[in-house]
């Protein structure tokens, strides 16, 4: 049987939560486009609620979504790539990602899922993969984290 080759993608948009597990999730994406020489965008969405203007100036929520996007930059350098960085402030996390990958005219759009369950122990899988699975113009791959011990 003959060797499978990778995909092949122009551009990948990575979605970064500000977790632990968005390092490698950068990892992942920066092996994937390194191979076939896509451009990677890295996106983190500071979500606004309702009653705040779409411009306002969330100056704490603003540092940290600049560390998240520093670290992603930290690794690319790291592992001698590029990466481009950008902050959107959104009231919807999945919308917000989805329309980056559109707008970018991206070929992968690539979630990270926490392990996490609910209250009575249902796995939660949160807004914005349904969403982006749903309504992305693209491939969309969603990794998740691995089981913690806790939740075995």
């Amino acid at each position: 049987m003959p060797e499978a080759l990778p995909p092949v993608f122009r551009r990948a948009v990575v979605a970064l939560s500000g977790g632990p597990f968005d390092h490698k999730i950068v990892r992942l994406a920066l092996d994937l486009t390194r191979q076939t020489h896509a451009e990677l965008i890295a996106v983190h969405v500071v979500e606004l609620n309702w009653t705040q203007p779409l411009d306002a100036e969330v100056a704490e929520r603003s540092e940290e979504a600049q560390r998240v996007l520093d670290e992603a930059e930290g690794i690319a350098e790291s592992m001698h790539a590029k990466i481009e960085s950008v902050l959107v402030q959104a009231r919807d996390v999945g919308a917000a990602i989805v329309d980056e990958a559109e707008a970018r005219e991206a070929d992968l759009l690539i979630l990270g899922l926490s392990y996490r369950t609910r209250f009575g122990g249902d796995f939660a899988i949160g807004r914005a993969v349904p969403y982006a699975l749903k309504n992305a113009p693209c491939a969309v791959w969603v990794v998740r984290e691995p089981m913690g011990e806790e939740s075995k």
